[in-house]
């Protein structure tokens, strides 16, 4: 690793510790030539998982849509961004999961498997984008449905 301060390549490791995600460990170093300490992370390089569209077209998984999507669904409900992030966490966990593709579908019926336990408002709301409801019929059978698994 190379010092911040000198360039130098030899540096020891003080200190490691796991974030608090989990996601990356945080190591502590001092250089060997200046004696300066930095601070650096490390975390796994994983291979890009992409999301298949309905139209065929793949792009990259973006977790902050994912998350901003969830944030929508959840807006003016009593739903923590605890448990917003973790519902996030679960899903982009699920996805990788899966293998270098998923399907948007597959995505969002993660999400509203997840939604429908932390809070039937923000399901309902989500799926009403997601499942496009094209008329009142169809929104109350998601309704019914909804009311029929309590």
């Amino acid at each position: 690793m190379k010092c911040i301060y000198c360039g130098c390549v030899e540096s020891r490791v003080i200190d490691s510790r796991s974030t608090d995600d989990g996601a990356s460990i945080r190591r502590r170093r001092e250089c060997e030539r200046c004696g300066k300490r930095f601070t650096t992370y490390e975390k796994v390089d994983s291979v890009p998982l992409m999301v298949v569209k309905k139209d065929k077209r793949r792009q990259p998984f973006d977790l902050e849509k994912l998350r901003e999507g969830i944030i929508k669904a959840c807006e003016k409900r009593p739903v923590s961004m605890e448990a917003i992030n973790e519902l996030t966490r679960t899903i982009e966990m699920k996805a990788y999961a899966s293998d270098q593709e998923i399907t948007s579908a597959q995505l969002g019926e993660m999400v509203m498997e997840g939604l429908k336990p932390l809070d039937e408002v923000a399901y309902i709301r989500f799926a009403s984008v997601y499942r496009q409801f094209k008329d009142i019929e169809t929104f109350m059978a998601e309704l019914n449905s909804l009311l029929s698994s309590r």
